[in-house]
């Protein structure tokens, strides 16, 4: 037994303080930015007998070293009387270091890990603040990206799904796979937390992990390389399934592709539903905000949504992520709470100015009418022509709005550049996109194809 587990149940023990640590950190920084750098982390025992909290990336890593590390020792230093030392290393870090993925000292409050496999969620004999309040289905807006995944959730969540067994959902960071996660959870088990199983003899470990009903297993990818919990969780999944347990997992990518796992779990994975949580399309970005907006009125007490320009330049500047568009709304109301409304476009982009990605690549009128040309299937020298066919036409209207919306020519400037154009020629281009996109489906994934293409 190790000096973690024999102390795992004091109120000095390794864990509780961790614990502590941690529900001061979510205060002060906040869900979003606890949930993506913190929450993730482990605490674990060193081979020396030291502790260590042990972050999934590097990346994470540097983050919490630059933001919170000073603020961790505080907190650790007030809530340990031992005076024991803490340490932050990357996972490669710790495993070159000799250190094993087995035996976490806790995962701390709120992280993705209950029933340890490094990011496990089991259920339901447990309790714990895991799961968090706000990712709930009524939460969770869906749109054309993420509405089969939805539905599926759905299914899972109320034990009708029958058929499928087990579900993956895959897709890239920030669009929702965690969100339906969360809130399947809550679905199926009303009000019932999961508390993280700390130090467990592996015995204990298993017997709790294959007793529950269901199992879910956040961003699966990360126990890639890790032979003796692949090992674990191919018997735990089998098991499981035979005895017609659920098992949901989400990961960064589709089963298939997930080459760093072992061949013999891929084959399960993939065998089952496996559900594509896409990148979130102009209309459900503009949906979220619009939930988003809602929800901190009443927090708030003020009334009425955003002006339609500024979700709109909202929608369109922070397309990478969910999350990324969601930090942007927080900064605005930070800055002007109840005055969200009346915020005008230029208030808006002042205040986020500073934010904005400084490393963001240009981009050129010229490879806005390259890349146009090219997914309308015409010649660039189409664009610039004289040539008034609707089947220009439209196409060229569209690269005059992403000139508009991705470059800071301005309108006379663009005009020239498209045939020397009037501006007023230019301008009747952006406001007749911004009307047609609206109501045209296929015209709005055009551009946000040609959107993403652009920004790279």
């Amino acid at each position: 037994m190790s000096m973690i587990s024999a102390m795992a149940t004091t109120p000095s023990s390794p864990g509780m303080i961790w614990s502590k640590a941690s529900h001061a950190l979510r205060h002060e920084m906040g869900d979003d930015a606890f949930g993506s750098w913190l929450a993730p982390a482990t605490l674990k025992a060193n081979p020396d007998g030291g502790l260590c909290l042990v972050t999934p990336t590097g990346v994470a890593r540097d983050w919490i070293r630059r933001y919170a590390w000073r603020r961790i020792g505080e907190l650790w230093a007030a809530n340990d009387p031992a005076g024991r030392p803490l340490s932050l290393k990357s996972r490669h870090e710790f495993e070159a270091d000799g250190g094993s993925d087995d035996g976490s000292a806790s995962s701390g409050e709120g992280a993705p890990s209950s029933v340890v496999l490094d990011e496990v969620v089991a259920a339901p004999k447990c309790r714990t603040s895991a799961l968090q309040e706000r990712y709930t289905f009524d939460t969770f807006v869906a749109g054309a990206s993420n509405e089969f995944a939805h539905a599926v959730a759905r299914r899972v969540a109320s034990w009708t799904d029958g058929h499928f067994n087990p579900v993956v959902f895959h897709g890239p960071y920030g669009f929702g796979k965690t969100h339906l996660l969360n809130a399947l959870a809550w679905e199926r088990f009303l009000s019932t937390f999961i508390q993280a199983v700390m130090e467990r003899r592996m015995a204990a470990f298993k017997e709790e992990l294959r007793s529950a009903d269901l199992l879910l297993i956040d961003d699966v990818q990360f126990i890639g390389g890790k032979q003796s919990t692949q090992e674990e969780l191919f018997h735990t999944l089998a098991a499981l399934m035979e005895d017609g347990r659920r098992v949901v997992f989400s990961a960064d990518r589709p089963a298939g592709a997930l080459i760093e796992i072992d061949a013999r779990l891929r084959s399960h994975l993939s065998a089952g539903l496996v559900c594509g949580v896409e990148p979130a399309d102009r209309a459900l970005r503009l949906g979220i905000l619009e939930r988003k907006v809602q929800v901190m009125g009443r927090q708030q007490g003020f009334t009425g949504g955003l002006r339609p320009d500024v979700s709109g330049f909202l929608a369109d500047r922070f397309s990478d992520s969910v999350r990324e568009l969601e930090g942007a709304l927080n900064i605005l109301v930070a800055r002007v709470a109840g005055g969200l409304p009346t915020l005008s476009l230029d208030e808006a982009q002042n205040v986020l100015h500073p934010h904005l990605r400084g490393g963001e690549r240009r981009v050129t009128v010229d490879e806005i009418q390259k890349a146009t040309s090219e997914h309308f299937g015409l010649k660039q020298a189409d664009l610039i022509s004289a040539g008034r066919a609707r089947a220009l036409a439209r196409p060229r209207q569209a690269a005059m709005w992403l000139a508009k919306q991705l470059t800071t020519r301005s309108l006379p400037d663009i005009g020239r550049r498209f045939g020397g154009r009037d501006h007023t020629t230019v301008l009747h281009a952006v406001r007749r996109i911004d009307e047609l996109r609206a109501a045209d489906p296929q015209l709005a994934r055009d551009l946000e194809t040609l959107m993403r293409k652009l920004k790279g």
